[in-house]
């Protein structure tokens, strides 16, 4: 574990990240314009797919980090039976669910039971597939849906703040299943899809487009809204939820009903849209 990794366990978790949500959210033009300017510059980010790529037109850093991009940048996969990739950004890890348990690195995993908050809510995904998405500072951070789907539950499990950067992952055992998270649940034309929105330190957010702010307020304990009956059903890639800073998405599928692309594997860069699976 490096020195950094290390330093992170004694890091008041929540209060930075509260901190980071002030300054996030100020519209004082000196701290946007400071925040803006700096991320752009070291992270290399590419404005000319926003929809509004002046940088200077943002009142706040939140509204220029949660950009939406301009028609046309992203586009599903032509094949009616690809699931898509639900964010841009890379590969952490994706493959089987084996004995329940989900690869995070060399020497680290955790069980979906774990992840998801209930031995109940991860029996669907014995055997099933699991993908790892990391969205970087440079990436747009709005995430989609893989498949068209009907909500049915959201599970706001309340927990740690690590960062989720490659060091962390290496380094921090059971991460995913450690760091605060919204678990959102769907019932599809092949079952049961989960999309798990992953937050890490300096995330100052997840929100959804049925209910907005989810993370914070920040959770002491487990949260369940139930959502059937009142028919909220997304599209195969329409934006279901944004981070307000760079974090992670899980997405889960039940054994038997799709493969991964075959050009897919860790660290591979990815874009919103491409093919994640296909439906067998």
């Amino acid at each position: 574990m490096s020195l950094t990794t290390a330093l992170t366990y004694a890091l008041p978790h929540r209060l930075l990240s509260s901190m980071a949500r002030s300054l996030a959210y100020s519209d004082d033009p000196r701290v946007s314009r400071w925040l803006i300017d700096t991320v752009t510059r070291k992270f290399n980010v590419n404005l000319d797919e926003a929809a509004n790529p002046d940088p200077r037109s943002y009142p706040t850093f939140n509204q220029f980090f949660t950009r939406a991009l301009k028609p046309g940048a992203r586009a599903a996969d032509a094949d009616p039976r690809s699931l898509v990739m639900p964010a841009d950004g890379r590969i952490s890890q994706l493959g089987k669910i084996e004995a329940g348990r989900i690869f995070q690195a060399k020497g680290q995993s955790f069980t979906a039971a774990e992840l998801l908050g209930s031995d109940e809510d991860a029996k669907p995904y014995n055997d099933g597939l699991y993908a790892t998405v990391y969205l970087s500072p440079r990436d747009y951070h709005r995430v989609h849906m893989p498949w068209t789907g009907t909500l049915r539950e959201t599970v706001h499990v309340p927990g740690r703040l690590f960062s989720v950067g490659p060091a962390a992952v290496n380094g921090v055992p059971r991460l995913f299943a450690r760091n605060e998270r919204l678990v959102c649940h769907f019932d599809t034309s092949f079952g049961p899809m989960v999309s798990v929105m992953v937050g890490a330190l300096l995330v100052s957010g997840v929100e959804t487009v049925w209910s907005g702010e989810e993370i914070p307020a920040y959770g002491d304990r487990i949260t369940r809204k139930d959502y059937r009956g009142q028919g909220i059903k997304l599209e195969r890639f329409a934006e279901m939820a944004r981070f307000n800073y760079g974090s992670t998405v899980i997405v889960l599928l039940p054994p038997g009903v799709a493969e991964f692309a075959p050009q897919l594997g860790a660290e591979s860069p990815v874009q919103l849209g491409q093919a994640l699976a296909k439906l067998r």
